[in-house]
């Protein structure tokens, strides 16, 4: 069964950072992208980052670029998301899904963790 779990959410405050972790199991990782997404009450889903299988191919949201970092550890068959100088425009619910490659389609998401920024 594959499964994902986000964790690493919380409350901070605005220029503050957090890191996420989306935990992932029940495939080959190796083998996918994970994007991270991100849900605001009364907006739509918004894909925040993307890595590739292999880490060579990255992509950002222009809202989110020079401040966020996506990494991933195969042998720990996770991916990070490190959020800095962060702003109240960016709380949301964080989801992260997977898929063959970041311009495809995501067949598989985990439940989210809730970022909240305060001015």
């Amino acid at each position: 069964e594959v499964q994902l779990v986000e964790s690493g959410g919380g409350l901070v405050q605005a220029g503050g950072s957090l890191r996420l972790s989306c935990a992932a199991s029940g495939f080959t990782f190796d083998n996918y992208a994970i994007a991270w997404f991100r849900q605001a009450p009364g907006k739509e889903r918004e894909r925040v980052s993307c890595i590739s299988s292999s880490g060579g191919y990255i992509y950002y949201a222009e809202s989110v670029k020079g401040r966020f970092t996506i990494s991933r550890d195969n042998a720990k068959n996770t991916v990070y998301l490190q959020m800095n100088s962060l702003k109240p425009g960016d709380t949301a619910v964080y989801l992260c899904a997977t898929g063959r490659f970041c311009l495809g389609a995501y067949n598989n998401w985990g439940q989210g963790t809730q970022v909240t920024v305060s001015s």
